[in-house]
């Protein structure tokens, strides 16, 4: 296990990152079509084919999910991807043509500094070609891809992934683009909300704070909440496993999964937020006892995805721009934290 979404079997991804602008693409590649969803929470979301995923519509199955950021910009990295997918013959059959499948969400990462002057030309299409070109087991997380950008209320955001395998045997990955208007931690930090989910000291291992329970009131007087969200931002994900789900089960796989921002971020799924979440089966397993065993599924892959946002803060790295947000490990590594 690589405590990565490729854990799952069938997935591969790439990311692609432009560091003089400050922004990138994650693109994650389904080695076959894969039954998809998705669930959308936030008040300001930028998608991008998500009405074909309603399980009424006709196409069921996807060839790759884009995140990028950029904003509206960003939407064009699904057609770098298209287009990549188009010249190895991929994609959906209608008579002697394929057109692939790419769904995507967009996060605003347009502030953070960087060279954002690229007039007519937007780099997002050659980005999401890039980040298809680069798609694998293994890939890196914190300051890359679609998080590269990345910020929160409080550290610097990124991009996260983990995994675990539930108790019948079915994988749950996720990957995410933390870009929060609310926080990763308990008030002033260093400890993370997805705290109790952590597994192997994945994020440093520090468990709750002493006083939970005064963390826990004082994080609605936290200065970040007092002075106002002024922040656009949005956090975009998508979970997978390798259980044979319908596309109404994926749908709910993805609303369940979606309480993992819950666990992770405070506050979130703001006005200003457009979360985002997919959901991808590559159909491998099948389910012995569907309900119940969806219903384990989407409580794991709720407290994969709170793990992997956590994941996401920790590995972030500061961009070289003046007044950029600091990172966990600039606040926090250097000091005790006993």
């Amino acid at each position: 296990m690589r405590n990565l979404i490729t854990d799952v079997p069938g997935l591969r991804v790439g990311n692609a990152t432009d560091p003089h602008i400050g922004t990138g693409v994650t693109v994650v590649l389904c080695e076959a079509p894969a039954v998809a969803a998705v669930d959308v929470r936030g008040g300001g979301p930028g998608t991008r084919e998500t009405d074909l995923l309603d399980p009424a519509a006709t196409v069921e199955r996807v060839d790759a999910i884009t995140l990028s950021g950029g904003s509206a910009f960003g939407l064009d990295a699904a057609s770098g991807v298209m287009a990549g997918l188009a010249a190895r013959g991929r994609g959906f059959a209608v008579g002697t043509a394929r057109v692939p499948i790419v769904p995507g969400a967009i996060l605003f990462d347009l502030l953070n500094g960087g060279d954002k002057g690229w007039e007519a030309h937007p780099p997002y299409t050659q980005l999401g070609r890039d980040a298809l070109e680069a798609a694998d087991l293994d890939f890196t997380l914190g300051s890359v891809g679609a998080g590269t950008g990345c910020t929160t209320a409080t550290v610097k955001g990124g991009l996260g992934s983990a995994s675990a395998i539930a108790a019948s045997g079915h994988v749950v990955g996720a990957v995410v683009a933390v870009n929060a208007a609310g926080s990763p931690l308990f008030g002033d930090g260093p400890q993370f909300r997805a705290a109790p989910y952590e597994r192997d000291s994945e994020f440093g291992g520090l468990g709750l704070p002493q006083t939970l329970s005064q963390a826990l009131a004082d994080e609605v007087t936290h200065p970040h909440l007092k002075g106002g969200i002024s922040r656009f931002s949005t956090t975009i994900a998508v979970v997978a496993t390798d259980a044979t789900l319908t596309t109404v089960q994926a749908r709910r796989l993805a609303i369940m999964a979606q309480n993992g921002l819950s666990l992770s971020l405070f506050p979130v799924h703001t006005p200003l937020d457009g979360d985002v979440v997919f959901a991808l089966s590559t159909e491998k397993r099948p389910l012995e006892v569907p309900l119940p065993d969806l219903a384990r599924l989407g409580a794991l892959a709720s407290v994969v995805l709170a793990r992997a946002v956590a994941r996401a803060i920790f590995a972030a790295t500061r961009l070289p721009f003046p007044d950029c947000q600091k990172t966990w490990h600039d606040h926090f590594a250097s000091k005790d934290q006993t």
